[in-house]
């Protein structure tokens, strides 16, 4: 096309509609062109995370272990994604690891038990992936996850989202004891997360970071055993907790996020008594160790 056609086109088009059509120009004189899907090509809007503004509830329904459900954190992204090229596939999620995690329950002054995570407590690991267990990396392969699979001949507009919450039980009795008398006194929990908002092919396992949240959840339970069920723990401390923050730039992906074990597999719960040496109660479900990943 000569430089006064292009003028003549550039007068009655659209620009955008005119740079693609000078994108087209350029493939056609070059076999070997390939559109890329890069970084710039991708449109990330309406990211929002929160937590509900709710307290934590506390149930004490059973004589065995007393259960409480923390409020929801909740993540959703709008991502418009450039055509896919024939032969390659995207997926677009949602990926989540726990970088700190402490978890102490508390039995008077006869010890306490913690649930760790052994190679993130010593510092081996910068953080462990918090998938469901099958969709690695993704948090989960619902509404966490879309797959566009090229070739695609326009852009795709999709809306990924993810929620979490905790919701475990703790004996009101020590749990190495034969005994069911309730000895429970306190619960303290601090966990915090780096959730990814990510674009990876598939086929080559490039990953594009499009949007970094970090959050954290905490939990402060007093309890009085003495008092009768249903009557014996009470929240302590801040009512809600604080909101998650988007970060203006992005982090990277450690490793350990990506692939097994995830962090309830990981886990191991430990007595640590006020005299005498700790023991393992509940092992790691996998117990093979997750720095060979590092």
């Amino acid at each position: 096309m000569s430089n006064e056609s292009f003028e003549w086109v550039n007068l009655l088009l659209p620009s955008s509609v005119v740079v693609l059509l000078a994108c087209a120009m350029g493939c056609l004189q070059s076999i070997a062109c390939k559109p890329r899907i890069r970084r710039e090509n991708i449109v990330v809007y309406e990211v929002s995370a929160s937590i509900d503004q709710c307290p934590t509830v506390i149930e004490e329904n059973s004589p065995i272990v007393l259960r409480y459900k923390t409020p929801y954190f909740r993540a959703s992204a709008g991502v418009v994604m450039p055509p896919v090229p024939r032969n390659e596939t995207w997926v677009v999620g949602w990926i989540q690891a726990c970088t700190q995690m402490e978890f102490y329950n508390t039995y008077g002054d006869i010890g306490m038990s913690s649930w760790e995570l052994p190679e993130l407590r010593e510092g081996r690991v910068k953080a462990i992936s918090d998938s469901d267990g099958v969709s690695y990396p993704w948090y989960g392969n619902t509404t966490e996850t879309v797959t566009l699979t090229g070739p695609t001949s326009k852009p795709s507009r999709l809306t990924v989202s993810m929620n979490d919450n905790f919701y475990p039980s703790v004996t009101w009795a020590v749990p190495i004891s034969n005994s069911n008398t309730p000895m429970l006194t306190h619960i303290t929990r601090d966990q915090s997360f780096i959730t990814w908002l990510v674009a990876m092919n598939t086929i080559t396992k490039e990953r594009i970071v499009l949007q970094t949240v970090r959050w954290r959840m905490r939990v402060d339970i007093a309890v009085d055993p003495d008092m009768p069920l249903g009557s014996r723990a009470s929240l302590v401390g801040r009512p809600y907790q604080e909101q998650p923050h988007i970060l203006n730039y992005q982090e990277p992906i450690p490793p350990n996020a990506l692939g097994r074990p995830n962090a309830n597999d990981a886990q191991v719960l430990m007595w640590r008594p006020r005299r005498g040496a700790p023991l393992v109660v509940i092992p790691p479900k996998i117990s093979e160790s997750i720095t060979q990943m590092k």
